[in-house]
């Protein structure tokens, strides 16, 4: 009995990772249209009409990097890889005007995106149990990106403190107003 089980539950796995490699290239597209439509209108045009790397380098680590946790979300992938795809994405994006949602909301819009398009085009009632794995992947996949985007903004924090206490300290020492501190031997 549970071989039978098995080989349902092989039938199922496989039947969504084939929808999902099918539709990859829609998929792909409109993920990339949400991240890209979080962005203010003239840079929405700039992101999608410049295709030089060098001059339009968000646009083309958002392509580039949706594009490969894609398809790592799908073949269940290299954590590793899914790391560093999303620090490439989140890193620009803690730096820029964004809440912490929407810096890392684009993740979680990949569920939306994936249940439209098997529900335009499949019954999902096969489909349930695999989908619901796929959806707690990216699940932990966005509670990831929110650790990356805490770490890029506590970074950034960092930054700005060690920049006000040099800038602080270089006008102290034109102004003449620091002295040393002479060290205290231990009272024994």
């Amino acid at each position: 009995m549970r071989k039978g089980l098995d080989t349902a539950r092989a039938v199922v796995d496989t039947s969504l990772k084939n929808i999902l490699l099918d539709k990859r290239s829609s998929i792909i597209k409109k993920w990339r249209d949400v991240i890209v439509d979080t962005y203010p209108s003239e840079t929405q045009r700039f992101i999608r009409k410049e295709k030089d790397l060098f001059a339009n380098p968000v646009g083309n680590i958002i392509s580039k990097d949706v594009e490969t946790l894609y398809d790592e979300l799908i073949k269940d992938g290299d954590d590793d890889k899914i790391t560093l795809c999303l620090e490439n994405i989140i890193r620009i994006r803690s730096i820029q005007d964004f809440k912490p949602s929407q810096a890392i909301g684009f993740v979680l819009q990949l569920k939306k995106l994936v249940r439209e398009m098997l529900e335009s085009k499949t019954p999902i009632n096969g489909l349930s149990g695999e989908l619901q794995a796929f959806e707690n992947r990216i699940d932990d996949i966005a509670l990831l990106a929110f650790d990356i985007y805490s770490q890029c903004r506590q970074k950034i924090y960092e930054i700005r403190v060690n920049e006000v206490k040099n800038q602080l300290g270089g006008l102290l020492k034109r102004a003449n107003l620091t002295f040393e501190i002479p060290e205290q031997e231990p009272e024994l």
